[in-house]
């Protein structure tokens, strides 16, 4: 099979031929046809996390993949050969990733593709839209009648937590730059603020003068500082992008690193399949072009996601 290969931290992926994966017992293989690009693979091919994440060289990278089922390991019988799924493909061991034509996987990380979107699409659900999943339900406990300010909101896990949470019924104020209002309002944000023309938490007064019940940061840096500022009383902040440490003692802050769940891909599912989420995939590259889907998600001004079709 061929895999996009690093040897090296902060070197440039290699396409070569690897030898094809074979299942082992409760695996699946499956055959790629896509595999969702994300800001965290650029920064892992620089040793980002090395010290917290174990890993094996070759790396392939990837943790985002839709495909078909090829083969089923011994009392893998979840998935027929030749059903199409999707999952995020994270293991422990940094090493066999979806930047391929195949992968062995348990079979409990994957969960039925999504019938009414492509591989392209469904291959750029799994991280992004399992990050705003868990962070605005699990970690933030979003209810319906609340307020929600997502930072970062035009990204890839911006544009699912702006759908998840106007799906759930609150009010959605999206924070991104002017470009991109009308494709959040298109997705259903109820406001947007401009992060480049406005102080973030005045422009804020004027929709809600209590401030909001959460605030979502996607971006880190400042922002996550900015965000504090916009919460009511006894509100609270998740972040994906930084740790706490810059904020008062007594903010309610929850850091999320997203984890595999296929109960939540299920339910996910169930989403799109009912016309409540859109995938908007900005470009689709090929295998060869890696490279340059990672100079282009390392400009921070990616809008919707990008794949790599296989």
């Amino acid at each position: 099979m061929r895999a996009a290969v690093l040897k090296e931290y902060g070197e440039k992926l290699i396409i070569e031929e690897r030898e094809k994966p074979s299942p082992k017992e409760g695996e699946v293989l499956v055959k790629i046809k896509a595999s969702g690009i994300n800001p965290v693979d650029q920064k892992l091919s620089l040793g980002y996390m090395k010290d917290r994440m174990p890993s094996e060289f070759p790396i392939v990278l990837g943790w985002d993949m839709a495909g078909v089922v090829e083969e089923n390991g011994h009392s893998a019988r979840r998935f027929r050969v030749g059903e199409e799924v999707y999952a995020y493909a994270r293991r422990p061991l940094l090493h066999a990733g979806t930047f391929a034509e195949y992968i062995a996987l348990p079979e409990s990380y994957l969960s039925k593709k999504p019938v009414n979107i492509s591989f392209e699409e469904a291959s750029g659900v799994p991280l992004a839209g399992l990050t705003a999943y868990q962070s605005l339900f699990d970690a933030g406990k979003l209810k319906a009648d609340e307020a929600i300010l997502i930072l970062g909101a035009s990204g890839g896990v911006g544009t699912f937590a702006v759908q998840l949470a106007k799906y759930h019924g609150s009010k959605v104020i999206a924070v991104a730059s002017k470009k991109n209002h009308d494709y959040l309002t298109e997705l259903g944000a109820d406001y947007c603020i401009d992060y480049k023309d406005n102080r973030v938490e005045e422009a804020l007064k004027e929709i809600s003068s209590t401030g909001v019940d959460m605030v979502f940061d996607a971006v880190g840096g400042d922002s996550t500082k900015i965000g504090e500022k916009c919460l009511k009383e006894n509100g609270r902040i998740v972040s994906i992008a930084r740790q706490g440490d810059t904020l008062e003692e007594s903010t309610n802050f929850t850091f999320v690193f997203v984890e595999p769940n296929s109960r939540e891909l299920d339910h996910m599912r169930e989403i799109i399949e009912a016309g409540n989420i859109k995938i908007p995939v900005q470009k689709n590259y090929k295998l060869e072009e890696v490279n340059e889907a990672f100079d282009q998600i390392d400009t921070g001004h990616t809008q919707g996601k990008i794949v790599i079709s296989l």
